[in-house]
């Protein structure tokens, strides 16, 4: 430990006594130092002491132009906070009020005139040993950081992907492509990003607005596949699917769940209240408002058999006619401004890497509106 102290240490030394500083070189040289840097003018200090970032600092308090306590407090303004770097301070002044002054500024130790040579190593080895602790007890909490973060990316991207499928499986049932819900995801993102949602709500949205008609898993084939209009009776079913959805995504800790969960119960309802719970108005969590007109969207764009898809002029026109009944006004302006910037074209391109799919997708609706 002590050779590698000695090979790794930098040194400086502050003391306007030319004979106390070539003490301590010759002190310190004696014991195989290499890493040395003196100055007897405290006024130069500040440059050389940013510029060779010692390892420790031997100060003498009574200088001319600016004293020892003056320049520690001045010096340790310098230094990071939770970095450790002790000074050692070199005095004849042994009164109690001198040695807290300098300890309340931040010195480590004390050498006391005239120097002991023995005394002075010791000191010195016990100040640079627990300042190389430090900086290995540093260095791992940095890597051990490190791997926690690498982890914890590891862990979103499992959670992300994890969910993708899981919103493709729903997908699956009624839209043959598997697209329809990532493509209301990255809809739901831009929308976000238009209306200067926070970065990391928007982020989210992307992963979560993909799980919107995830309860539909619980809905008979017979009602959710049926070609023909829907009874009453068959429509209260299928409305299900939102509490069904909010059901398998409750009771979670992890953000991307909770807002999937949030998505799920409330992107039918409608900004009038004439939604299925009655919500109205900002009580709709906006993350659901955003995937609502991004479903509906993409429900209007795309075909199935049994229907053909709305142009982009028929569809924008269509949602704006909604615009406060059932959309939030403000994310219908966003979808519009988005139409007109031709970002809604690209979002089929957007997908083809992403979902494995080696050919442009086409437009495809779904036949319960979401």
């Amino acid at each position: 430990m002590r050779k590698d102290i000695v090979k790794r240490s930098k040194i400086l030394i502050v003391d306007d006594q030319e004979a106390n500083v070539n003490l301590l070189l010759s002190i310190l040289k004696e014991q195989g130092f290499i890493g040395l840097q003196s100055l007897t003018d405290a006024r130069l200090v500040q440059p050389l002491f940013l510029d060779f970032q010692p390892d420790l600092v031997l100060l003498d308090l009574k200088m001319p132009h600016i004293d020892g306590l003056s320049l520690l407090k001045q010096l340790r303004s310098r230094i990071p906070d939770g970095v450790y770097l002790p000074f050692l301070i070199i005095t004849g002044d042994l009164s109690q009020r001198t040695r807290q002054a300098a300890l309340s500024l931040g010195a480590k130790d004390f050498l006391t005139k005239p120097i002991n040579p023995a005394e002075a190593v010791l000191r010195m080895y016990n100040l640079l040993e627990t300042r190389f602790l430090y900086l290995e007890l540093q260095e791992s909490n940095r890597i051990l950081d490190e791997r926690v973060q690498e982890r914890t990316r590891e862990l979103e991207l499992a959670q992300v992907d994890i969910l993708r499928h899981l919103a493709l499986a729903a997908d699956y049932r009624d839209d043959l492509t598997g697209l329809h819900a990532q493509r209301v995801g990255l809809l739901a993102a831009l929308l976000a990003e238009s209306i200067r949602m926070p970065k990391d709500e928007a982020k989210l949205i992307r992963g979560a607005a993909p799980l919107h008609d995830l309860g539909k898993i619980g809905i008979p084939d017979h009602i959710l596949l049926k070609s023909g209009d829907l009874t009453p009776e068959e429509f209260e079913v299928v409305k299900t699917h939102t509490a069904i959805g909010g059901k398998i995504l409750s009771c979670s800790s992890f953000p991307l769940l909770k807002m999937a969960e949030q998505i799920a119960r409330y992107h039918h309802e409608h900004w009038d209240g004439s939604g299925y719970l009655g919500l109205k108005k900002d009580d709709i969590p906006l993350a659901a408002r955003l995937t609502s007109v991004a479903d509906t969207f993409d429900v209007l764009t795309h075909s199935r058999p049994y229907k053909a898809a709305s142009s982009l002029e028929e569809a924008l026109a269509e949602i704006q006619k909604e615009r406060e009944r059932q959309f939030d006004p403000d994310v219908v302006d966003a979808l519009v401004k988005l139409a007109s910037s031709q970002d809604l074209l690209q979002l089929d391109q957007a997908l083809v890497g992403e979902a494995g799919v080696t050919a442009p997708v086409r437009m495809e609706a779904d036949p319960v509106a979401g």
